[in-house]
């Protein structure tokens, strides 16, 4: 037995085979573990229904549980010839248990056992991105906190505009996390919801307990239309790397500012040496390679959303072949954002900040417009004040006023750190992890 719906007397030409099952199984080892879990819940369903004895579930969940141990201690593969990750794990039921093994099958297909695979997958990478997400978040908010009083240039068009600071720089990346993460949220919700009993789209005939599975394995919900079911694959990865999209979003022009600051035109920030590189041929080369690479490649997820749609493109309702190319788009891209997530975490915690930047007369022109509010709160209307503040530019006549007054919410002087925290708090707590993770304990006790 190599595949699941292979019949007696009937073969496939090798080439054939090997191009439709391409690097199915490379990918599908890493759903092994949710393949074992959907089992769980599928096989505790078909009894309640009177599909299996309880002594076979018994048995059933026993030797489930068996391969899903080899599975987190790294000891499960897919053998030579058999097509993917279901058909293995039904092979070593059936090995061992018989007939009770070759049952588990009642009531799904491979369209909707794949779905839920993914579905289980995703969501735990999901949640992976959002803690690592949150460790960095909290690392911008301490650096927010400890650089919020060294000013910084702040810039519009790449011209100096007004005065910045440190604290503001790290806390604007911290805040764009909090809407990431509410992207991510997004991509969660739809990841959380269960597609198992949709069968090949169209259910089953047999009296199949849906609410029973979406609870056992701790979905929010389930995609009621079996249709629709089997329709959101290929928008679970849209949104999914949708997600991780805004997060390389996030880190790219994060990455880009650093790639600038350590520049010796700027100077505003130094990265050690033993995070750089240098050059053959140039001794004083101390090259930001890691912020360069980290741009490089999140830049490079920027683009997976558009991937998916191509694959896509002008596809009826139904199941199609050309979405099994979805898990090489998806699968890669958690280990590549986590990586990132990871390698900007560790580089801002060995950043170098530079004090005194402000103090250097090029920066004069940054105080342009605190020498324009104080003639307005003198009584002259912005407007002449405007005016008589860029004549004096003009006329090189103009004198800083480098005392800052800034107090509005979210400016220099108050950075609104602590409600920034609450909104990540708060988008955090919306997932639900602890239910999830209870139902997969429940599952494998």
């Amino acid at each position: 037995m190599s595949k699941l719906w292979q019949k007696d007397n009937v073969s496939v030409n090798e080439k054939i085979e090997k191009f439709t099952v391409g690097r199915d199984p490379e990918f599908d080892v890493l759903l092994a573990e949710f393949d074992v879990l959907g089992s769980l819940a599928h096989t505790q369903m078909l009894e309640s229904i009177g599909l299996l004895e309880k002594d076979e579930l018994a048995e059933i969940q026993q030797e489930l549980k068996a391969i899903y141990q080899s599975i987190q201690a790294g000891d499960f593969t897919i053998e030579e010839g058999i097509e993917d990750v279901h058909s293995q794990v039904e092979l070593m039921l059936t090995r061992k248990l018989g007939e009770a093994g070759k049952k588990i099958h009642s009531g799904r297909s491979r369209n909707d056992q794949v779905l839920v695979d993914l579905k289980l997958f995703t969501r735990a990478r999901l949640q992976e991105v959002a803690e690592s997400s949150n460790r960095l978040f909290e690392l911008l908010l301490a650096l927010s906190e400890k650089f919020k009083d060294v000013l910084l240039p702040g810039y519009t068009h790449l011209q100096i505009a007004m005065p910045s600071s440190f604290g503001l720089w790290f806390g604007a990346y911290a805040e764009s996390l909090v809407d990431d993460m509410e992207m991510l949220q997004t991509a969660y919700r739809l990841a959380n919801k269960n597609p198992l009993g949709s069968g090949a789209g169209y259910g089953s005939s047999f009296p199949l307990n849906r609410t029973m599975t979406t609870a056992l394995l701790g979905f929010d919900n389930l995609h009621y239309n079996v249709v629709y079911a089997q329709m959101s694959r290929g928008k679970t990865e849209l949104f999914a790397t949708t997600a991780i999209a805004q997060f390389a979003s996030t880190l790219s022009r994060l990455a880009m500012d650093i790639c600038l600051y350590n520049s010796q035109n700027f100077g505003f920030i130094k990265l050690p040496d033993e995070m750089t590189t240098g050059s053959s041929i140039m001794p004083h080369k101390k090259n930001p390679d890691v912020a360069e690479l980290l741009r490089g490649k999140t830049n490079r997820l920027k683009g997976l959303p558009n991937e998916i749609m191509l694959v896509m493109g002008n596809l009826p309702s139904g199941y199609h072949r050309e979405m099994q190319i979805l898990k090489e788009i998806l699968m890669p891209a958690f280990d590549e954002i986590l990586n990132c997530l990871d390698m900007t975490y560790f580089m801002l915690s060995n950043i170098q900040v530079k004090e005194g930047i402000l103090d250097d007369a090029k920066y004069d022109l940054l105080f342009s417009v605190e020498r324009v509010n104080e003639l307005v709160l003198q009584g002259v209307p912005f407007r002449e004040a405007y005016k008589i503040i860029g004549n004096e530019i003009n006329s090189n006549t103009y004198t800083p006023n480098r005392d800052l007054k800034h107090s509005h919410e979210g400016s220099i002087g108050n950075l609104c750190n602590e409600q920034i925290s609450a909104m990540m708090q708060e988008v955090t707590a919306k997932f639900g992890f602890d239910k999830v993770q209870n139902a997969i304990e429940d599952l494998l006790k």
